[in-house]
């Protein structure tokens, strides 16, 4: 389990000191696989204090809005002054995989993203950060093709399932067939080429392949 760095955070602090995530709040997510987000209020933040919480979100943004009001409810500047804490920011993620969040990033976005990993996988991460047009992200059934070791994997697997190696054994001479074989690598390429596949790398290895088209 991994945690992505916090991303863009203000740099306003007394005396030069940046306030660092605790502890406990850093690891007390683990041994849950549901995606979260760590929301911090940047009030807090911008005046040496670090407030937040984890907050699970493959839920509705409204409940997830909510938990992040509560958060922001029982802020310590504003406790201290008086004043509202009133903005937040995603410090950090949990179980997003490859998807990056940004510090200021939707809940829409965070919501659908995190109900698409929680019900497909890490797979549905990797769409989502190569996602151009988010309105393409609930086509991920209809796009995904699978998690293989390589392109090359992939396209080997096709050819089998096309049953071209069958077709090679039916129409080639037995005496020539070990000497005809198909250019696996090259047509995995070609496919990619012709943008009838997407290929992302797992940061883990293997790729996951997705439709081009």
């Amino acid at each position: 389990m991994t945690h992505e760095q916090p991303p863009d955070l203000p740099d306003e602090h007394p005396q030069g000191s940046e306030p660092q995530l605790p502890e406990a709040e850093q690891h007390e997510d683990q041994g849950d696989d549901q995606p979260r987000i760590w929301a911090g209020s940047l009030a807090d933040y911008n005046n040496g204090r670090l407030h937040g919480a984890w907050i699970d979100a493959a839920r509705e943004p409204e409940a997830i809005q909510a938990d992040i009001n509560a958060m922001l409810a029982a802020s310590p500047w504003t406790a201290q002054t008086g004043e509202p804490a009133e903005e937040w920011g995603v410090f950090d993620t949990d179980n997003f995989g490859d998807c990056r969040i940004d510090q200021h990033e939707d809940l829409d976005w965070i919501s659908a993203v995190a109900n698409g990993i929680a019900e497909h996988g890490p797979a549905f991460a990797a769409w989502a950060d190569v996602m151009e047009d988010r309105d393409l992200l609930p086509d991920f059934e209809e796009a995904y093709i699978g998690e293989y070791d390589s392109l090359e994997a992939y396209a080997e697997a096709f050819i089998h399932e096309q049953g071209y190696d069958e077709l090679l054994d039916r129409v080639v001479p037995p005496t020539l067939r070990p000497y005809v074989e198909i250019n696996v690598a090259g047509y995995a390429q070609d496919m990619w080429l012709r943008g009838e596949v997407q290929v992302y790398h797992r940061s883990g290895g293997g790729v996951w392949i997705f439709n081009g088209q």
